[in-house]
């Protein structure tokens, strides 16, 4: 095993190989053996900001690839969704001898920035193609944060190596909190595409699962926008947390799904400069200093509020999946160099609160999201205009007599959020944003602004499957990633999809 070595250095240093090296002797580093940076974060706790390494002795390991075979000719595999969680399945299929055949509701990424630019300059939302639905999923047009607790869930160093592989930045693999950035993730998503289709699996853009056709509870065919119908017997299900009729679909075939615990909210955008104040405690940002993130979290009546998605540097998109509603969601350039921070501030909705009759109905969780999606886009004005409010008014029940600059692209119309959100989450956002600013200097302020809503963060609906990844009733039928609520990112989902994989091949080998 190489020795390792923990040092600390000022920001202007992180770069200078020279004295990285002079502090690694002092650790016992011989001089003149190489070195590389395993692990790199920054440590803003203390006025005197640092970067603390991680380094190892020896050359930069090489970026491990997927390996690439003809399966052109092998037993089919049908992966629904081409998000990040059934474009790593097809991977991983495809290492196992398997042909992926993936279906998608939505465009290629090349195409579908035109229907995102309908959606900020016309407020037109095509419900096939948008920031939700489409090649990549969710994440490619929501900045590619890649950073996960999922660690004992599968091998987050393959899904960054293989991302690094493709063409995501090698700086991915040190980071801390990686992230690649939405101007650069499309290229890397085609990249995989045409891995997947060069091995000889297949990729359907404008192809929608509308019904299945099950057997003694056993999947036999598949039916794609309504009219074809394909013989299946392995279906992986990774269609996001966006996919309301997936759920509904399998609810009409009494295929057993649960309602879970989800979050809603707003998000809340700050002038970028007011968060460095806060986490560097300096007037001024360094120039060898990222826009600064933060992590809020607070305990309101045993509910969790917390920040989601933070995106320094970063821009507010509407991620409606239907026209007559509003969803919001952020994402960050590679450079992260927009004058904004965003994050998403959510509270924790349990059965309690969407099904306080105990019913045991799944898709009242459906319901309830989209009953208050669907008020913010009454109290927008029009199209996709997003009901909004200054913090401080928000806290003093004041409607905002006007708004602040803001990087929300279709426009804000003031309003009084508390007519907007359910009670049970106004009033806690207002008892965790006391706490906040309390934690973080300067985050209560009004020149930050409250924008409705943030209600995608999860799937409201889990998809139960056994040890082997296949459903608890339905043989065949693979429930994955984020919408089948078994992941909560790009990376955690990417696992999933490969683990099912995995089990799938194991059984189709064995």
């Amino acid at each position: 095993m190489p020795e390792i070595y923990d040092i600390s250095v000022l920001p202007h240093q992180v770069l200078d190989n020279d004295i990285i090296e002079r502090a690694l002797i002092a650790k016992g580093k011989k001089k003149g053996t190489p070195f590389h940076i395993v692990k790199e974060s920054i440590d803003a706790r203390k006025k005197q900001i640092l970067f603390r390494l991680r380094c190892a002795e020896g050359k930069s390991p090489e970026v491990i690839k997927p390996l690439q075979s003809d399966v052109s000719n092998a037993r089919e595999v049908f992966v629904i969704g081409s998000g990040p969680c059934g474009l790593f399945a097809a991977i991983r299929l495809i290492e196992k001898g398997l042909k992926p055949i993936i279906i998608e509701r939505g465009k290629d990424v090349r195409s579908r920035r035109r229907d995102l630019a309908k959606i900020n300059k016309e407020h037109t939302v095509n419900p096939e193609s948008n920031y939700c639905f489409g090649e990549g999923g969710a994440g490619t047009y929501s900045d590619g944060k890649l950073y996960t607790r999922s660690k004992k869930r599968g091998s987050v160093m393959e899904v960054l190596n293989f991302l690094v592989a493709f063409g995501a930045p090698r700086e991915i693999l040190i980071q801390a909190h990686p992230h690649i950035g939405t101007n650069k993730l499309p290229a890397l998503i085609a990249k995989i595409r045409e891995f997947i289709i060069e091995s000889g699996g297949e990729v359907r853009f404008g192809s929608k699962l509308t019904d299945m056709d099950l057997e003694n509870d056993q999947i036999k065919k598949i039916c794609v926008n309504g009219n074809e119908w394909v013989k299946c017997d392995r279906l992986i299900l990774a269609t996001g947390h966006s996919a309301r009729d997936i759920f509904e679909l399998l609810h009409s075939k009494n295929i057993l799904i649960e309602a879970k615990p989800f979050a809603l909210g707003v998000r809340i955008e700050h002038p970028q400069s007011i968060i460095d104040r806060a986490q560097y405690k300096c007037e001024t940002r360094g120039e060898h200093l990222p826009p600064a993130s933060y992590s809020l979290v607070h305990q309101v009546a045993g509910l969790g509020v917390y920040s989601f998605c933070m995106c320094p540097g970063g821009i507010i998109a509407p991620c409606a999946t239907e026209p007559g509603e509003i969803v919001t969601n952020g994402w960050s350039p590679s450079k992260r160099n927009n004058p904004y921070a965003n994050s998403g501030t959510v509270v924790s909705i349990t059965p309690e609160e969407f099904d306080p009759t105990n019913t045991g109905n799944p898709l009242l969780a459906l319901e309830y999201q989209k009953k208050v999606e669907r008020k913010a886009w009454e109290f927008g004005g029009g199209g996709q205009v997003a009901p909004a409010q200054r913090l401080i008014d928000f806290m003093n029940g004041n409607v905002s007599n006007d708004l602040p600059k803001c990087s929300y692209q279709p426009g804000l119309n003031s309003v009084e959020l508390r007519e907007v959100l359910p009670q049970a989450v106004h009033s806690r956002l207002a008892e965790a944003i006391k706490v906040f600013g309390k934690k973080m200097k300067g985050y209560a302020t009004n020149e930050a602004v409250m924008v409705a809503t943030e209600s995608r963060t999860s799937s409201p609906i889990r998809i139960p499957r056994d040890m082997n990844f296949e459903h608890s009733q339905i043989k065949g039928l693979y429930p994955s990633g984020e919408g089948a609520g078994y992941a909560g990112g790009i990376v955690s989902a990417a696992i999933d999809g490969m683990k099912v994989a995995e089990s799938i091949a194991k059984r189709i080998n064995a």
